[in-house]
């Protein structure tokens, strides 16, 4: 039997999980305060009441309290702080390996605050707490696995000169290009800067994302930036089908290299799919899900954020993990935003055994792929031994709980 204790004392990963929605909701008053900065409510109870809600009327209002958490992170220390905390608060539920994902364009400035600088000291909170939870006698002497992180630098589909100080100047300064040229300028600019800083600084930069607006701003308009860093041996995955149909999925694979998707939540969902040049919808659709399914690109599944984005999912049983798990994909079960979805990796797999036909057996499989298909900060045959440790320790803890395999 799965149970509860079984799922917190399990090692974990969260491949899926955004550094400016995953803040704690004290830390994010304590900053605001510190910092006086503007926020609807000083008490958790009403923002939860106001903005960090469990259920939300659209993606727009769930997008809402971005707002708020990335106005505390324009700081050095705050940026190292919630670093810190997020490691933290995984380590205290089992989770073993976390790929932290952010845009630094949006936290970075002119005044000092550089795209090196954002890297630099959300690494130095995540190093912290690695370097704190590694130095434990079990960790030492390998009765359990250590803790490892990687880092995943956002580019952005869409943005306006009011994002961030940082967007405002690359509006100023190509005033005379088109907005969506100014768009692939930027995530350009990321790529080359993300590999420069890996290359030289050491930051374990893992992967590349392109997160944001699916419609109007399609993958093929990122060839350049992908182009890039998959040169550079980075790895890559892409928010697609999260709002958008399985078109949105087939460009990530195709001209953008993904080795993994970000939620693929449309996958199936025929209707989504809006080129005209597509007649045989559902065959499209078939095809798409059984090349994803047989070159074992993972989907990055995100489940409470998916129904908090797209009310019209009434029954957590029509998501389309369902089918995922019917055509043997590769899943991983992630939180997305821990804040502003109000969960935590045991909740989602909870979620996810309690409503899916997902065995121990099944479970132990999706688990496994959460550390086989890390982008890992090491080379291969470190990779290999960090994943034969999570093998040897999950089996010992689904053994302690008398779970099956």
């Amino acid at each position: 039997m799965i149970t509860e204790k079984f799922i917190r004392e399990m090692p974990k990963s969260d491949l899926h999980l955004h550094l400016d929605g995953s803040l704690r909701l004290s830390t994010l008053i304590d900053l605001a305060q510190k910092d006086n900065i503007y926020l609807p409510s000083y008490t958790e109870e009403g923002l939860r009441e106001l903005v960090f809600k469990n259920k939300y009327q659209n993606l727009g209002e769930y997008l809402n309290g971005f707002m708020y958490t990335c106005s505390v992170l324009h700081k050095a220390e705050n940026l190292e702080r919630v670093a810190y905390e997020l490691a933290i608060d995984n380590q205290n539920e089992g989770v073993r390996y976390i790929e932290v994902r952010y845009a630094p364009q949006l936290h970075a400035d002119n005044q000092g605050m550089t795209m090196k600088l954002v890297l630099a000291s959300v690494n130095k909170g995540l190093a912290r707490a690695a370097s704190e939870f590694n130095s434990r006698t079990e960790i030492q002497n390998k009765m359990e696995p250590p803790f490892k992180y990687g880092i995943i630098a956002c580019a952005m589909r869409m943005f306006s000169k009011n994002f961030s100080p940082y967007y405002k100047d690359l509006f100023e300064l190509h005033q005379n290009a088109r907005p969506k040229d100014v768009i692939k300028m930027g995530a350009l600019e990321l790529a080359h800067a993300m590999v420069k800083i890996r290359d030289e600084e050491g930051i374990p930069i893992v992967g590349f994302d392109l997160a944001g607006q699916e419609e109007g701003y399609p993958a093929s308009d990122f060839i350049a930036a992908y182009d890039f860093v998959h040169k550079n041996f980075m790895h890559k995955t892409v928010h697609a089908g999260e709002a958008y149909g399985a078109e949105s999925i087939f460009e990530a694979i195709t001209s953008l290299h993904s080795d993994r998707i970000g939620h693929g939540y449309y996958m199936f969902d025929h209707n989504k799919i809006s080129d005209p040049a597509i007649t045989d919808k559902k065959a499209y659709g078939q095809k798409i899900s059984s090349y994803v399914a047989d070159q074992r690109i993972t989907i990055e599944v995100c489940l409470t954020s998916n129904l908090q984005t797209n009310p019209e999912i009434t029954d957590i049983k029509n998501h389309s993990l369902k089918k995922m798990l019917e055509k043997k994909m590769s899943v991983v079960i992630c939180t997305d935003n821990r804040l502003v979805s109000n969960t935590t990796v045991s909740k989602e797999i909870k979620l996810a055994v309690d409503n899916f036909a997902i065995t121990p057996k099944i479970l132990r499989d999706i688990t496994l792929y959460g550390f086989k298909r890390s982008f890992y900060p090491g080379d291969y045959l470190e990779k290999r031994e960090y994943i034969r440790q999570m093998i040897s320790y999950y089996d010992l803890v689904a053994k302690k709980h008398a779970v099956n395999l």
